[in-house]
């Protein structure tokens, strides 16, 4: 996967925009996104059950954090307005995102979910076209 790089002692992968695209569409996997800024205390609070959870699962889904300062691109265009923000995909979609310091045990539920139904969420899901902004 180009210069991805995995920590080998919790299975969570730093990307960054340039490595992006190539993940998405190499997706075999159910996939967990932290998008997080390095400063961010909440971030810090919550990284540790992220990668916790990236340990237990890494069987079933693919961890990834972007550093908003380095995945700006991504995170724009995902709609990231906060950190920290989990988008949750499948077969290439994001299907879910759980915005904040939420409860680890909230993320545990959507990691557990999306293990078990992300695939029929992205087959129910009619992606709008290209062409659809909100900018013109």
């Amino acid at each position: 996967m180009g210069a991805v790089e995995m920590e080998i002692d919790s299975a969570v992968i730093e990307a960054t925009d340039a490595e992006w695209d190539e993940m998405l569409e190499n997706q075999e996997k159910p996939m967990v996104v932290m998008f997080y800024l390095p400063e961010c205390t909440y971030c810090r609070e919550i990284e540790p059950y992220f990668r916790e959870y990236a340990r237990e699962f890494r069987k079933h889904s693919t961890f990834v954090m972007m550093n908003g300062m380095l995945a700006s691109r991504t995170a724009m265009r995902y709609g990231i307005k906060g950190v920290p923000t989990f988008k949750f995909f499948c077969g290439g979609q994001a299907i879910k995102e759980e915005v904040g310091m939420i409860y680890p045990s909230i993320l545990r539920r959507s990691i557990e979910d999306l293990i078990g139904h992300g695939n029929e969420c992205a087959l129910h899901t009619t992606p709008l076209p290209d062409e659809v902004s909100p900018y013109e």
